[in-house]
């Protein structure tokens, strides 16, 4: 059984339809990388998924569980839908990081949210919250970032600051972890930490869907690739079948414009 099943997503902007007919599934432990020009329905694809947009259509299945079906509006209550984003991190284009939190505080904020709405939060709340910042703590220090812990986003580097937000994606241990083109923010001299990362997290086979622009990277460490074009997705296979010998036409030409870039 697949570990994330998405059946048939659509969804429009008014007449503008920006996602038709998105099929696909995700296995444990598998990375896919969503390439695709800009406006061809990546990122909004990747807010479905997180809840942060609902579909027009379609179904969206976490583990054999139904956490979204647009012919059922039980699927689409706020309550629920807030447990459900929990099963997917998402590591924005932008750090988000808040700006008042130091590093270890950014990781641990929503991990400490959550343990205050458990019912016996007063009676454990010493070892609860100590045990939640050991392990952002432990999730800094996996990143690279043990030493930071203290420092505040305008002390890191924008480098830093996305790791940082890596780590906070991962405290919440999601079923799927999301990447919206995470280095297009970094200059290119802070690209390849960011890459590294995500690199260490494929060969720890860590779920994960990557929109990215960096084909070769795509090539080498996602196990399927999606190529995705006005809302629709063109092609679906193995990374390097599908990035050294695409099928579709439009799939070859989109490949050919970024090599010439």
């Amino acid at each position: 059984m697949p570990v994330l099943d998405v059946q048939h997503i659509e969804k429009h902007f008014g007449a503008t339809r920006v996602l038709e007919d998105i099929s696909f599934s995700l296995e444990q432990g598998q990375a896919l990388a969503i390439i695709g020009s800009s406006g061809s329905g990546k990122t909004t694809l990747l807010r479905c998924l997180n809840f942060l947009e609902t579909p027009d259509q379609g179904r969206i299945l976490v583990n054999g569980d139904t956490l979204f079906d647009a012919d059922d509006p039980a699927t689409q209550r706020e309550a629920e839908v807030r447990k459900k984003r929990l099963h997917f991190g998402l590591v924005f284009q932008s750090f988000n990081l808040f700006p008042q939190y130091t590093a270890l505080e950014n990781v641990t904020l929503a991990r400490e949210l959550l343990a205050r709405e458990e019912p016996d939060f007063k009676a454990r709340k010493k070892k609860i919250l100590a045990d939640i910042r050991e392990q952002g703590q432990a999730l800094l220090e996996r990143m690279g970032l043990s030493d930071r812990a203290g420092h505040y986003p305008h002390q890191l580097s924008g480098g830093q600051q996305q790791r940082v937000a890596i780590a906070r994606a991962l405290a919440l241990q999601p079923d799927i972890l999301c990447f919206d083109e995470p280095t297009s923010a970094l200059d290119p001299e802070l690209t390849g930490e960011v890459l590294k990362v995500i690199r260490s997290l494929a060969e720890q086979k860590t779920t994960m869907i990557i929109v990215t622009h960096e084909m070769a990277f795509a090539r080498d460490v996602a196990d399927q690739v999606i190529f995705m074009d006005s809302g629709v997705i063109v092609e679906q296979g193995p990374a390097r079948q599908v990035i050294e010998n695409p099928r579709e036409e439009r799939t070859r030409q989109f490949l050919s414009r970024y090599s010439e870039n």
